[in-house]
């Protein structure tokens, strides 16, 4: 007997092979289980319909039971033919590294299907060349009423086959910009950044051209945005150039990409204004608009704190706006300089006149969240008073070995041993949030110690301890700071006391 009596019933076989394929197709492809319960549904369905042929037969439905019968072994086959080709081109081609195009996938199952249909028909009893006879006439007339169709058909087999399009790029197609999504048999579908979804003809876009956004070959895939700046003509273009750059370089801005670098051109010159433009490359397609409004606000803050504004529009005049307008402070932002200085222990030594003196000489200085605003390593003469936000400290910033070493709320200071002494600054400072500051650099605090030498010697005592409390508290391991001694020395020596 052997094995023929079961390969003359080849059901089980199919049953088995196609119950595993389902299985493994569920538990393999997620995305498509929707479909293969779909699948799993109608093959019951057929299966039980099967059964069912015996009964019409004895009620006296031959010939109609034979027809249905037939009906439903076609749809089980297909139903078969779809489990082998998800299993073939989903698991077993990827397992070989090989990934075809999925056209590729759905021209063998349509290929599939008709041989199986034919196969059903010839063991009808249909003659199969006077079907091929006839059928050319056929496609003849449906080729001529279903161009249009068939050349969106055609038209998305070549862009698979020469991978004009991928899923998962930006493309801008005439008025349209968005996400590929499906490149179908007859169009292709972008998910815009309005979570809308255009359907565009393939025919149209082997017709015009089309933009993919981003480089695409041995790169990360990142798109050049401009941010254009209005400036006064009579500044300086190389310092523009470098404050607008540095701001970027300087600057954690998420989907801003660290290379190529961002870079600043003037592109022209027009009754007075300077047309600047900043160039920066996106890695995030998806976030184009609110990463352009965070580039703007950090290159506005950078503006601001060197004291350069925009042009206001033409139709209000052309004038440049400054941010600080020295000795001319209205009496509500004195106070509020005035209770900022209150507040900082370094200067409780000095009288109110002396007070409202430096309160005068104060620069304010915003910045963005991700905004560096001292490096480690730097030399700058001046100190910061936290108003508004949170900074946190950084030792080592944006290397490997890089240690957040805490952070600092509003009413904290920074930077003062870079104003009593020049020394380097210790550590990175970046601004957790948006945060508004003071900035009191020395020249302005020289004329206030020249006239009293002697305050050297309690803003020392001050210092000494606030360096104590800061190597505690930010790294306990820190070395101790200078004495009171050899901080005495150098702010005297620094501020020419002498």
């Amino acid at each position: 007997m052997g094995l023929t009596p079961f390969l003359e019933r080849p059901w089980p076989v199919l049953l088995g092979s196609g119950l595993l394929m389902l299985v493994l197709l569920y538990w393999r492809e997620t995305a498509e289980r929707g479909s293969l319960r779909l699948t799993a549904l109608l093959a019951v369905a057929g299966l039980v319909a099967l059964s069912l042929k015996e009964m019409l037969i004895t009620l006296g439905y031959g010939h109609g039971a034979t027809l249905f019968a037939e009906i439903v072994r076609v749809l089980l086959g297909m139903l078969y033919l779809r489990l082998c080709g998800l299993t073939l081109f989903r698991l077993l081609l990827p397992l070989l590294r090989y990934r075809p195009l999925r056209i590729a996938e759905d021209m063998a199952l349509l290929l599939a299907y008709v041989g199986w249909g034919m196969v059903r028909l010839r063991e009808g009893g249909l003659d199969l060349s006077q079907l091929v006879t006839t059928s050319a006439v056929i496609t003849a007339v449906i080729a001529f009423s279903m161009q249009d169709t068939l050349g969106n058909i055609l038209s998305g087999i070549a862009l698979q086959a020469d991978q004009s399009l991928r899923l998962g790029q930006w493309v801008k197609a005439g008025e349209y910009s968005g996400r590929v999504s499906q490149i179908g048999w007859r169009s292709t579908q972008l998910e815009t950044r309005s979570g809308e979804t255009v359907v565009i003809p393939n025919g149209w876009l082997m017709k015009n051209s089309f933009i993919v956004l981003g480089r695409q070959v041995g790169e990360l895939a990142v798109w050049r945005r401009n941010i254009a700046l209005d400036l006064d003509a009579r500044l300086v273009p190389a310092r523009i150039v470098a404050i607008t750059e540095q701001a970027l370089q300087d600057a954690s801005i998420p989907g801003v990409a660290r290379q190529p670098p961002p870079s600043t051109v003037l592109m022209g010159l027009q009754d007075g204004v300077a047309h600047y433009v900043t160039r920066y490359w996106l890695s995030n397609f998806q976030a184009d608009d609110l990463t352009d409004s965070q580039v703007r606000a950090h290159l506005i803050a950078a503006l601001g704190r060197n004291d350069i504004a925009t042009v206001a529009p033409r139709q209000f005049g052309m004038q440049t706006l400054h941010v600080r307008q020295s000795g001319q402070l209205a009496p509500e932002e004195l106070q509020k300089r005035l209770r900022a200085l209150a507040n900082v222990a370094l200067f409780s030594s000095l009288s109110a006149a002396e007070r409202e003196q430096l309160a005068r000489e104060l620069a304010f200085a915003a910045f963005e969240s991700g905004d560096v605003i001292t490096r480690q390593g730097a030399v700058a003469h001046w100190l910061y008073i936290l108003i508004t936000g949170e900074v946190a400290v950084w030792r080592d910033y944006g290397q490997d070995g890089g240690v957040l070493l805490g952070t600092l709320p509003a009413g904290e200071i920074f930077g003062e041993m870079g104003l009593m002494t020049g020394a380097p600054r210790m550590a990175t400072i970046v601004a957790s949030s948006y945060c508004e500051c003071y900035r009191l650099d020395r020249d302005s605090f020289q004329h206030i110690l020249a006239a009293r030498p002697e305050l050297a010697e309690s803003i020392s005592r001050v210092l000494h301890a606030r360096q104590q409390a800061n190597s505690q508290r930010l790294n306990a391991s820190a070395t101790p700071g200078n004495g009171h001694g050899e901080l005495l020395g150098r702010i005297r020596h620094f501020f020419r006391l002498d």
